[in-house]
């Protein structure tokens, strides 16, 4: 069974000094012969430029993503795990003071990531915090565990301060951390719209 095409319909020229009649012979054929693709030819110039260059920055932005070390996607990681928790908690106060106040918030973890890696991206480990709390007071510990009860009871916390066996990430499961917690954002966003 063969399938019989419709013949093509005929086009008139894009230059504007010919715009002769002509039957285009390749899909997308916009003019009737090769001089006037010449002279047709600086209108395609940028397009073509720009398209070359979109093509060696995606070859550039695939060749970094191939050298990337696995700390660059754990901290890719991080900064998307802090902005979901810092947009979770917009409407809560800062968890060690209690100030609601115009300045910068943390993303405070209670089992700190240098002494309990395992619970880095531990969302009840972490909640939003004032930079004077998380930064100045080395997290205020003591008013941010007498909260965390409140918030998330006592065996929770007690779960918390238990022990741990280390985890170790691979950079897909970091990626795929990353991606969870941008579309967690997303959510939380069109939520609050």
């Amino acid at each position: 069974m063969t399938i019989e095409r419709k013949p093509a319909k005929p086009k008139k020229c894009r230059v504007a000094t010919c715009r002769a009649s002509f039957v285009p012979l390749r899909l997308g054929q916009a003019v009737c012969s090769p001089a006037c693709a010449i002279i047709d030819a600086p209108r395609n110039q940028e397009k073509a430029r720009k398209s070359l260059a979109e093509v060696g920055r995606k070859e550039l932005r695939a060749a970094k993503e191939r050298v990337k070390p696995r700390s660059q996607y754990t901290r890719e990681a991080q900064a998307a795990f802090n902005a979901w928790v810092r947009e979770r908690d917009a409407k809560l106060p800062c968890i060690s003071c209690g100030r609601h106040h115009q300045g910068k918030y943390d993303a405070g973890h209670y089992r700190t990531v240098g002494s309990n890696p395992a619970l880095r991206f531990e969302p009840l480990n972490c909640h939003k915090q004032c930079v004077p709390c998380n930064q100045h007071k080395s997290g205020d510990i003591v008013n941010y565990r007498i909260e965390l009860v409140k918030r998330i009871g006592q065996d929770q916390v007690e779960w918390l301060e238990g022990p741990h066996s280390a985890r170790k990430y691979t950079a897909d499961e970091l990626k795929a951390l990353k991606a969870k917690y941008r579309e967690l954002i997303k959510e939380l966003k069109r939520e609050a719209a």
